[in-house]
């Protein structure tokens, strides 16, 4: 093997290991992350299931009732579940809740979330509201 195809190896298994770190129980803190979860990042409301979108200026409307954040296990110790967590659920202005709600103890407090299709497209009206932030 000429010492390109070593190299190459070896900058693979090093991209391979940050990403392996980055997914763990400590890894990076991306949407949802706290103290008890990395995992608890969609909700059910409905039936259906919504997942956060990050940096989406919208204003949140009248109270729709409740969602929930299904039980979680992101830990390497397997007794350490996160319970499902109940949270105020509210209509997004302009955006049908089939489509849209936004999750909090206030609607000031709250973040918006999606709904999750089996097709994974992103409905138009969520895509505009996406597209004005």
């Amino acid at each position: 093997m000429s010492w390109v195809g070593s190299r190459a190896i070896a900058v693979g298994l090093t991209a391979l290991a940050f990403t392996a770190v980055g997914c763990g129980s400590k890894g990076s803190g991306g949407v949802g992350a706290n103290s008890e979860s990395v995992c608890a990042s969609d909700v059910i409301y409905e039936g259906r299931t919504y997942i956060r979108l990050s940096d989406v200026e919208f204003t949140a409307g009248q109270k729709l009732g409740t969602a929930t954040s299904p039980p979680c296990r992101d830990t390497d110790d397997q007794g350490a579940e996160v319970p499902e967590i109940s949270e105020n659920a509210y209509a997004v202005s302009g955006i049908s809740p089939d489509l849209a709600i936004a999750i909090g103890s206030s609607p000031e407090q709250a973040e918006v979330f999606r709904v999750l299709r089996s097709d994974k497209r992103i409905p138009p009206e969520v895509q505009e509201l996406i597209d004005g932030s």
